[in-house]
């Protein structure tokens, strides 16, 4: 435990020192894919693909419902032009939304539309709920500055985030991260180690499993995948906090992304159940593609800031399948702290 409190209390000096060197940094420059980059994480576009699919009604006047709660919107609503509907704000802390991340402003979109009112985020974004204001205020930095960009240039997300970043006061990052900060990571996320996965198809901007009744069923895990999926369509485009997610995994995936860990050292910064410590971010429990992303993008450069710094030599020399076994088994951590309910039901 002291070796620990010492190397997190380096670490800490580090990062402040690389904070500095970071700023001094000139930006990435925008270039092609990295080789080896990991698409199943990044979903990026893929030319001549068929119009997406949806599970909400096509009518923004028919009402929507979700299993657990009585409350329903409208498909309008639930287009969250102005502002995101909350299934269930009786789970939220810490007092009202802030205004930015409820309704956003000239220029930036609610926070609560990709980021849901929780903070937990889907695979195709980051989940923010949980982090140190320090840590969040630091990305948002980092956004500004040039220091954190996608691997995948084709990522669209990310170049929009920022821009919203630059449009965004220091005190508007405080206010929004003080709020995200007080809501925990909800116990959603499930990790199965399986030789085949679910059919699936791009939807909603994520990978989405294909119904049974349009052609869907398992099928075997492709090399070099993974497979991240809702265990509802409609309530992951509906916006459903409460909704569990499971990533399919080859046999053997957990014990290799522990064993990685171990030797990678994790927890002397990230606590031994990867519950973080601090400033420094919590993995426990997060998204496998949304994990995978950041270390691949730690590894090609492509997030510079101070936390960048530290993690680069981690990352150095792991292959981008230690990289995926590393996320999947900490994806798989249920966190330690209080979490919220999750409901279930059945794919469609």
């Amino acid at each position: 435990m002291r070796r620990m409190r010492v190397l997190f209390a380096v670490a800490l000096v580090v990062l402040a020192a690389a904070a500095v060197m970071a700023q001094q940094n000139a930006p990435a420059p925008t270039g092609p894919v990295p080789a080896g980059l990991p698409e199943w994480a990044y979903t990026p576009p893929v030319p001549g693909a068929p119009p997406p699919v949806t599970a909400l009604p096509n009518d923004d006047n028919t009402n929507v419902s979700i299993p657990g709660t009585t409350k329903t919107f409208t498909r309008g609503q639930l287009r969250a032009a102005k502002e995101t509907m909350d299934w269930w704000p009786e789970d939220r802390r810490g007092g009202p939304v802030p205004d930015l991340a409820r309704f956003g402003k000239q220029g930036v979109r609610q926070c609560t539309l990709c980021h849901l009112p929780d903070g937990s985020g889907r695979p195709e974004n980051a989940p923010i709920s949980s982090f140190s204001p320090t840590y969040f205020m630091q990305q948002m930095q980092d956004f500004r500055n040039g220091l954190r960009k996608s691997a995948d240039p084709r990522k669209a997300n990310t170049n929009t985030m920022i821009g919203f970043a630059k449009a965004m006061s220091p005190e508007e990052d405080r206010i929004t991260a003080e709020y995200f900060a007080q809501q925990p990571y909800p116990r959603r996320m499930k990790v199965v180690e399986s030789k085949t996965a679910p059919k699936v198809r791009m939807q909603g901007g994520m990978h989405m499993a294909v119904p049974a009744n349009e052609g869907g069923g398992m099928e075997p895990l492709k090399a070099g995948e993974f497979v991240e999926v809702p265990d509802d369509n409609l309530r992951a485009e509906a916006r459903d906090t409460r909704l569990a997610w499971t990533t399919y995994v080859p046999p053997g995936t957990l014990n290799r992304g522990k064993q990685i860990a171990a030797k990678a050292q994790c927890a002397t910064c990230h606590g031994a159940n990867l519950e973080g410590i601090g400033p420094v971010p919590a993995l426990a429990g997060r998204s496998t593609s949304y994990l995978t992303r950041q270390l691949f993008d730690f590894k090609t450069g492509a997030r510079r800031g101070p936390w960048g710094e530290l993690m680069r030599p981690v990352v150095a020399n792991l292959s981008v399948q230690d990289l995926m076994a590393a996320a999947a088994y900490a994806a798989s951590i249920q966190p330690p702290a209080a979490a919220q309910p999750i409901t279930t039901s059945a794919a469609r």
